[in-house]
C-alpha cells in the first residue's frame, strides 16, 4: 500500500538582474494562490535532484536556461502538514545567468522589482518567508 506523502519539496528561483532587480511571477489567476506573487519554480518530482528540477521548471514556466553550475543555494522555507495535506519546503536558489528572455509561459507575469517593490507585493506564506530570508531589513546588497 502506497503512503501518501508526509511533505513535498519545491524548487524556487531568485533571479537577479546587473541592476539589483529581481525577477518576480504572478501566479495565473485560476491556480492555488492565484493572482499572489512569488519565486518561480514548482515541485521535485521523485527521480530528480533539486537543481535538475528547478532547471526543468524555469524552462516550463519562463523560457529561460539556466546553468546548474551557477545555481547558489540561498535559504529555505517549510510549512507543516495540515488537515491532511502534506507539508511543503521550498529550496530557494539564486543566480544572475540565464539565457532567453523571461517571459511568463503558463498565463501569469513577471516583473523585475527592487526588494522594497518587492515587500509589499500579496505572496503566499512561504514567498514571504523567502523574501525576509533573502532581502534582510537595511540590506542594500542582499546574498551579494
Amino acid at each position: 500500500m502506497e503512503q501518501e506523502p508526509k511533505w513535498i519539496m519545491v524548487v524556487a528561483l531568485a533571479l537577479r538582474q546587473d541592476d539589483g532587480r529581481w525577477l518576480m511571477h504572478r501566479r495565473p489567476p485560476k491556480k492555488h494562490h492565484g493572482g499572489l506573487w512569488e519565486f518561480p519554480g514548482g515541485k521535485v518530482e521523485p527521480d530528480e535532484l533539486p537543481d535538475s528540477a528547478l532547471e526543468r521548471e524555469i524552462r516550463e514556466e519562463l523560457g529561460i536556461g539556466l546553468d546548474r553550475d551557477r545555481l547558489e543555494p540561498v535559504t529555505f522555507a517549510h510549512s507543516p502538514p495540515h488537515g491532511g495535506a502534506p507539508g511543503i519546503v521550498i529550496l530557494l536558489y539564486r543566480s544572475d545567468r540565464w539565457t532567453g528572455d523571461p517571459r511568463s509561459l503558463e498565463g501569469g507575469e513577471v516583473a523585475w522589482l527592487i526588494p522594497e517593490e518587492i515587500e509589499p507585493l500579496s505572496k503566499p506564506p512561504l514567498d514571504v518567508a523567502l523574501c525576509r530570508a533573502l532581502f534582510p531589513a537595511g540590506s542594500e546588497n542582499p546574498t551579494r
